[in-house]
């Protein structure tokens, strides 16, 4: 598939939502004016007020378009009061789209809709089955039972309180986002819920509107080798790349597990340096050591993480085990 045939197909998409936004306003504009026939009554009064304020703004005469609106005003009130008072939301019958930036359309004053930019890297990345990963991973069902309540003497605290710690840091960064950015490390054994929290994170992101591109180191060094070597097989790969960069949140997942080349570390290093010029987060996993990240990637890299990032240990045992052998069937 090419770039035109894949945004075709997401425009398609976005002709199903909208029209599937249609049924879902016209099933709630009859659902209120049933419970309310003042709404119905309101409705048309506003109607014929635009009416009229158009007519009076072309005539200059008869109505003061001044008062005209005065009027509209007092009967959108007057609506907003009545549908409190019915247990309806204030935009109870608007927001009936996917994304009410856009209007499911795509665009906002002629410009890509962040909702569209998502839906780009969800093609590109294979991130299709993201929402059913998130409807499961998160922060809803974050579980302590998981972590020890023990103290580690290396560590000098528990597993659970390390996890209460790092899960008070992951809301703190979501609620942070917009107004004081921040990049995080999170390392330690495998299967103690890094990934988890990366996805609790971009649930919460996703969920008011921001870009999220997640994708495993894997996942990102190859399509950084496939734009190098195999471009003809890609769909737009320049974009593929520049998502990057681009992406209001980068989470790149299990680093350390990747097949990495001198050109492939060059270019991750570009991406956090280029991310944290730009002050745009970025988070990163690895079930490596600190003394392993150091042993294994650049300098430089290592330098600019360390003056950069917050780092975070995940203690305890394999969750997964865990889950398998030990808590099968408890609450």
């Amino acid at each position: 598939m090419n770039r035109e045939s894949l945004i075709n197909e997401i425009m398609r998409d976005y002709d199903r939502d909208r029209q599937q936004a249609e049924r879902v306003k016209s099933a709630r504009i009859e659902e209120v004016y049933a419970a309310l026939p003042r709404a119905l009554e309101i409705d048309n009064e506003l109607a014929q007020t635009g009416i009229e304020i158009a007519k009076a703004i072309i005539s200059g005469k008869d109505v003061s378009p001044l008062d005209l609106a005065k009027k509209n005003k007092a009967l959108q009130s007057e609506r907003e009061a009545l549908l409190k008072a019915g247990g309806f939301k204030k935009n109870y019958v608007e927001d009936v789209f996917k994304c009410n930036k856009c209007k499911d359309t795509g665009f906002v004053e002629g410009a890509r809709c962040s909702c569209l930019n998502q839906r780009l890297i969800s093609r590109y990345y294979d991130m299709s089955n993201l929402k059913n990963i998130l409807d499961k991973e998160n922060f809803d069902n974050f579980d302590l039972r998981y972590y020890s309540d023990t103290a580690l003497a290396d560590e000098g605290m528990s597993p659970k309180d390390k996890i209460k710690l790092i899960y008070q840091l992951c809301v703190k960064f979501v609620s942070e986002f917009e107004t004081n950015p921040a990049n995080l490390l999170f390392y330690g054994k495998t299967g103690l819920g890094k990934t988890f929290m990366c996805n609790c994170i971009a649930k919460d992101i996703l969920d008011v509107g921001h870009t999220v591109l997640y994708a495993t180191a894997g996942k990102l060094f190859k399509t950084i080798e496939d734009a190098r070597f195999n471009r003809d097989e890609m769909v737009n790969p320049a974009e593929q790349i520049d998502f990057f960069y681009s992406a209001e949140l980068l989470i790149i997942d299990d680093l350390g597990t990747e097949f990495s080349t001198l050109a492939t570390q060059s270019a991750l290093f570009d991406i956090v340096n280029s991310r944290i010029l730009e002050r745009k987060p970025t988070i990163i996993s690895s079930n490596l050591s600190l003394k392993d990240i150091e042993q294994q990637y650049s300098d430089r890299l290592v330098s600019r993480l360390q003056g950069n990032y917050e780092f975070h240990k995940f203690l305890g045992e394999d969750i997964r085990q865990l889950k398998k052998y030990r808590f099968v069937g408890k609450k």
